[in-house]
């Protein structure tokens, strides 16, 4: 899948999951497109300087701490995206792992329609 695919699926999912977590508003389709950019962004930047940084904590939580460090990223993204709002670190936090499993939902319907296509 390219990158603008993987980007429309991914605004979609920050969509769905906008609508069913309270606490979350985007203002339009755009802004998903830019959400979902943005956090593609920060997931590639951002995000592994962070996981380097905290290995030990990682370790010691037994990889828990990563979900701290996506809920991070989500209130990253509502500072940076005019139109995101995301209420509190608790809602970022279900957010990011509700936006997690819808993704690799859709991510995994588009993998396997591409392997029926060959």
């Amino acid at each position: 899948m390219n990158f603008l695919s993987k980007l429309i699926v991914s605004s979609l999912a920050v969509m769905i999951t906008a609508y069913l977590l309270k606490g979350v508003q985007i203002d339009s389709v755009f802004t998903a497109i830019l959400v979902a950019a943005v956090l593609s962004l920060l997931n590639s930047i951002v995000k592994p300087i962070l996981v380097i940084l905290t290995i030990p904590i990682t370790i010691l939580t037994l990889g828990v701490f990563l979900l701290i460090i996506n809920a991070a990223m989500i209130l990253l993204a509502g500072e940076i995206v005019t139109g995101f709002k995301v209420d509190g670190f608790w809602t970022a936090f279900f957010f990011s792992i509700i936006l997690s499993f819808i993704n690799a939902v859709f991510h995994g319907l588009a993998r396997k329609e591409n392997d029926t296509r060959e």
